[in-house]
């Protein structure tokens, strides 16, 4: 990976608490996990970003060796990698990731109504 791209991943992820590397935008998605991980997020409240990387093989490389997961989305939170909803998921079920979302952004935001995307 080249020096340029590592620095250009390290500085989208320092610049967003949340940052969700997919397929598409938040407002154009465009694969169903992308917008499965958005739909995810919208609930908890706290604002979060969503780079589209699928036209991006370099960058898509760089992330699948940075973070040793080989598919997209990709969510990191305050600079840590946490992989994606299926990880994710099941931490909210537990109340673990709003414990790490509170963290992250120094306070309790209210969650949205909750929808089961896996029911």
């Amino acid at each position: 990976m080249s020096d340029l791209l590592k620095s250009e991943i390290e500085r989208e992820v320092n610049e967003n608490t949340i940052l969700v590397y997919g397929k598409g935008t938040k407002d154009a998605p465009r694969c169903g996990f992308t917008l499965e991980t958005i739909e995810f997020f919208d609930r908890f409240g706290y604002p979060y970003e969503v780079i589209d990387v699928l036209e991006n093989m370099p960058k898509r490389e760089a992330l699948a060796d940075l973070t040793d997961w080989p598919t997209l989305p990709k969510v990191f939170i305050k600079g840590k990698f946490y992989g994606d909803t299926d990880v994710l998921g099941p931490m909210a079920d537990k109340g673990e990731l709003q414990t790490v979302l509170a963290e992250a952004f120094g306070k309790d935001v209210e969650p949205k109504t909750t929808i089961n995307l896996r029911g």
